[in-house]
């Protein structure tokens, strides 16, 4: 199965999915120019477009072309990878039960921006990661997977995030294969 990532950073979850050898990536989709995602997925020989949001003239236009480039490339899954804009109820709607998202925070928890930060503020004494399903809310589609971590008294948001994103480029690509594999479904 085809899988398209967008991403808008260093792209270290869409490295994970490269390494993981059994996930067919055939594009990677960027919000920002400067993403270091986007280099990784060149370099690995994975085709690459760039939709900043500023080039359209509405979400909605810069959605369609997103989703058009990916149906150009025949993707029957997209992957979001760190991707930190919100995708349009048509972009969803054309890819129907076929986005999963990867997130820091043991989902319903701490949806939305922020969440390291915002569990850290509340005191959490554990926290995760959960690779869900994308719908029309904000994270709020059915889980795939779920692994937790317990926050220790020294954590800071940075060490924290360092030790989430350890759990992301591990559950990610099992959260993939489970969805290429007919094993999980929204």
């Amino acid at each position: 199965m085809r899988v398209g990532v967008l991403l808008s950073g260093e792209g270290t979850n869409l490295q994970a999915l490269l390494d993981d050898g059994e996930i067919d990536v055939v594009c990677a989709g960027s919000s920002r120019p400067d993403a270091r995602g986007v280099e990784r997925a060149q370099e690995a020989g994975v085709a690459t477009g760039v939709f900043p949001s500023g080039d359209y003239p509405d979400r909605a236009e810069r959605d369609a072309a997103l989703a058009e480039w990916l149906e150009s490339h025949d993707v029957e899954l997209v992957v979001l990878a760190g991707f930190m804009e919100l995708l349009s109820p048509a972009f969803i709607a054309r890819f129907p039960g076929r986005i999963v998202n990867v997130h820091p925070a043991l989902l319903p928890a701490f949806p939305g921006v922020r969440a390291i930060e915002q569990a850290l503020e509340h005191g959490v004494k554990v926290m995760g990661v959960t690779v869900h399903f994308v719908d029309e809310g904000v994270d709020s589609g059915p889980v795939i997977l779920q692994e937790r971590l317990r926050v220790a008294e020294e954590d800071t948001a940075d060490t924290l995030r360092e030790r989430l994103h350890e759990i992301e480029h591990r559950l990610l690509p099992y959260g993939v294969r489970l969805f290429l594999e007919g094993k999980a479904s929204p």
